[in-house]
């Protein structure tokens, strides 16, 4: 991986947390439960955080990183989503969030297995943990409110 294809890499994971932070942002809005609005709001700020550390990532070289540069790992190819969109049901938005966070998840896994240095492979195992948190809180939620016989 050069130098150009690793900055696409977090560009694109940048460009993801921008996504899901204003899919949370543009969700709270539109909900009116209280506890959606702080959950909403909670995952926006986090989204941020996120992006923040990865912009630090970017403007480091690759080979400073600890990325084993001679494999093409085509981590890429799994960062295209169709654009998040706030003009859904409820449980439509959730379903989107879920699957985001999902891949959100499994972007940080390839990145952390991709890392050789093992500072920079905590960090994003810990980016990757946050964000299978966030579709653990999501999936209870929609489980709730899909299926409201269950509780």
């Amino acid at each position: 991986m050069d130098a150009e294809e690793y900055r696409s890499i977090i560009s694109n994971a940048i460009d993801r947390e921008v996504e899901a932070y204003t899919f949370y942002r543009t969700v709270r809005e539109k909900v009116t439960d209280e506890n959606l609005k702080n959950l909403f709001n909670e995952l926006a700020g986090e989204e941020s955080n996120h992006r923040k550390t990865l912009e630090g990532l970017k403007m480091k070289e690759p080979g400073k990183l600890g990325f084993n540069t001679q494999r093409n790992y085509k981590v890429a190819e799994t960062l295209e989503t169709p654009p998040l969109s706030a003009d859904l049901k409820p449980l439509d938005g959730l379903v989107i969030a879920i699957r985001k966070e999902l891949d959100a998840m499994q972007m940080y896994i390839q990145l952390a297995s991709l890392s050789v240095d093992p500072e920079q492979m905590a960090l994003f195992e810990s980016l990757a943990a946050m964000e299978r948190g966030h579709k653990a809180r999501l999936e209870d939620i929609y489980t709730n409110m899909a299926f409201p016989e269950v509780w």
